[in-house]
């Protein structure tokens, strides 16, 4: 994993520990270049108003509950989604730039954007001639 994020096992804050609900651990592939770093997280089922994110210091925390899709008029009696709500949580390295990140849903995964702030990242240095 890179430098930059590690997974965190326990709960981040107080409110974490209230939750008793089981969750799905979400897949994620975590990308790192020059300016930041990019999560993808497999969320299927998971419809963005019920997608949360938190930030809270250096802990993010990624939680969805899924959404099944049942037909109009029709109840499910068998069903092998079990546990309805993904859960996920990072400590973020103090060079990333929480206040903007940037959060996309589409087709099941969720993208996370972010970037290094502007003192971490490298930057070139012009030389005068003179």
């Amino acid at each position: 994993m890179s430098k930059e994020i590690t997974q965190s096992d326990k709960p981040q804050t107080a409110s974490d520990t209230a939750v008793t609900e089981r969750a799905v651990t979400p897949a994620v592939d975590v990308f790192e270049d020059e300016t930041g770093i990019t999560l993808l997280a497999d969320m299927p089922g998971v419809p963005r108003d019920q997608l949360e994110l938190h930030v809270e210091g250096d802990a993010l925390l990624i939680e969805g509950r899924v959404q099944p899709q049942t037909p109009n008029g029709l109840e499910a009696i068998y069903a092998e989604l079990r546990v309805p709500r993904y859960r996920r949580s990072f400590t973020l390295s103090r060079e990333l730039d929480t206040s903007k990140i940037d959060a996309n849903l589409k087709d099941g995964v969720l993208t996370l954007r972010i970037p290094k702030q502007a003192h971490a990242q490298p930057r070139r240095i012009a030389v005068n001639a003179g």
